[in-house]
């Protein structure tokens, strides 16, 4: 008989003593919106970013998605130490560290867009995404635990609402400050000709942002959260012998890699002849409805969260987008770009479902667990490169094909892989 299913993902704090009140969590939730926001709104940008860089550096969609490669790929390099790091300072130094280096990375990009270097800007990418990283292992499970366990998956979905929020802005503010910049003919002439600053000015902007942010949390007060151990856990055991966790680590790969595969391409989907010919000022617009999609449908969730069961939801919404995606490749004009841009609505409660599933029941092996699936995210590398690939060798629409196999995956660990069964272990 499978294992009851549970919306549980962590023994979330230690037990009230009784007689004493109940931690009130509301505020520290609250300051945690404004990082959620800003970790959305970084990442958004890459989508405005990787058409712009593949006017001026005149690439292929293969060099193109070496942007993707540089961000995400820090999750692969970062994620195991960022986890261990913020076992040791705690998740407010983790995110307070994270903050920090995404500023540093985000001034980069002024020497990097001055001296016209691809390398430089990839460069900078990584910096900026290591971060990033930092705030995603601190932040995630950080917000799971700071309330009740049952819980735990509905109020990360609207943790994660405002993540949505800040990349349903970021495709606005930077399609009218960088892509409006673009010019209308692709040449080398034209290339040469594009102003620098419309990147420089954005990127300043944001690591100051991200200082100031930094400064103010340093001065706020978070809860402290300890694990509450449980009668049963085997304290040999590391976090990689869960199998639902390992399984979810694989998730999270499908569904980044899913995900930021259809939106770093949705600008030169819409400008394909037979979708929409749209100019990339006009389609960067668009990309703004593929991820408002996704926060109308977090906030949501937070809600159908508590009312179904979770990895059911997962699995339909995960089916949807297949869907979807199949229904926009094998048709044109306002059906096949909308049919594609409504996947985003699909996305919504992917991540905080996973992740919460993922880390259920794991106790002291949260934070470890945390950097793990973070390392998952590299599949926002991996996958776009591939993509570019098939897109560069076979055409745009067969490139679809692949975030159709990761939410093909997403199916069925909302039904079965995410059933908590420890892996067995060496002897």
């Amino acid at each position: 008989m499978a294992a009851p299913l549970s919306s549980a993902p962590i023994p979330a704090t230690m037990p009230t003593a009784p007689g004493t009140e109940t931690p009130n969590y509301t505020p520290a939730l609250a300051s945690l919106t404004v990082l959620f926001f800003m970790m959305g709104f970084i990442t958004c940008l890459n989508d405005i970013l990787i058409p712009y860089l593949k006017a001026i550096f005149s690439l292929s969609y293969t060099q193109a998605n070496l942007i993707n490669l540089c961000f995400f790929g820090a999750y692969f390099v970062m994620g195991i130490p960022a986890g261990r790091l913020v076992q040791r300072i705690g998740y407010k130094g983790g995110m307070l560290t994270g903050f920090l280096i995404a500023a540093l990375g985000s001034f980069l990009f002024y020497p990097a867009a001055d001296s016209r270097s691809y390398g430089l800007f990839l460069g900078a990418l990584f910096v900026l995404a290591t971060g990033v990283v930092l705030l995603q292992v601190a932040g995630n499970p950080y917000v799971a635990i700071l309330g009740p366990a049952q819980s735990a998956p509905a109020r990360l979905t609207l943790t994660q609402a405002f993540n949505s929020l800040g990349t349903t802005v970021a495709p606005l503010l930077g399609s009218a400050l960088i892509l409006n910049n673009l010019p209308d003919l692709d040449t080398t002439a034209a290339a040469a000709a594009i102003d620098v600053k419309a990147v420089q000015t954005p990127y300043l902007a944001i690591g100051g942002v991200l200082v100031l942010i930094s400064l103010l949390l340093a001065m706020l007060r978070l809860p402290k959260i300890k694990h509450a151990e449980s009668e049963n856990e085997d304290l040999s055991r590391r976090a990689y012998h869960y199998r639902h966790l390992v399984f979810g680590v694989l998730a999270i790969f499908a569904y980044v890699g899913g995900e930021v595969a259809i939106g770093s391409h949705i600008v030169n989907y819409l400008h394909l002849p037979d979708v929409m010919s749209l100019s990339p000022k006009l389609a960067g617009d668009k990309v703004a409805w593929y991820w408002g999609g996704a926060m109308v449908g977090r906030f949501m969730g937070a809600y159908l969260l508590n009312k179904f069961n979770p990895g059911r939801l997962l699995a339909f919404n995960a089916l949807g987008a297949v869907l979807l995606v199949l229904l926009s490749v094998s048709t044109t004009g306002a059906l096949a770009m909308w049919s594609l841009l409504a996947v985003g609505l699909m996305n919504s409660i992917m991540f905080a479902t996973i992740f919460t599933l993922a880390v259920r029941d794991l106790g002291r092996h949260t934070e470890e667990a945390s950097g793990l699936l973070n390392v998952g995210i590299v599949g926002g590398a991996i996958i776009p490169l591939l993509f570019g690939m098939v897109a560069d060798s076979s055409g745009l629409r067969w490139a679809f094909v692949l975030p159709v196999l990761c939410y093909a995956y997403i199916v069925w660990y909302g039904l079965k892989g995410h059933r908590p069964v420890v892996a067995a272990r060496a002897a």
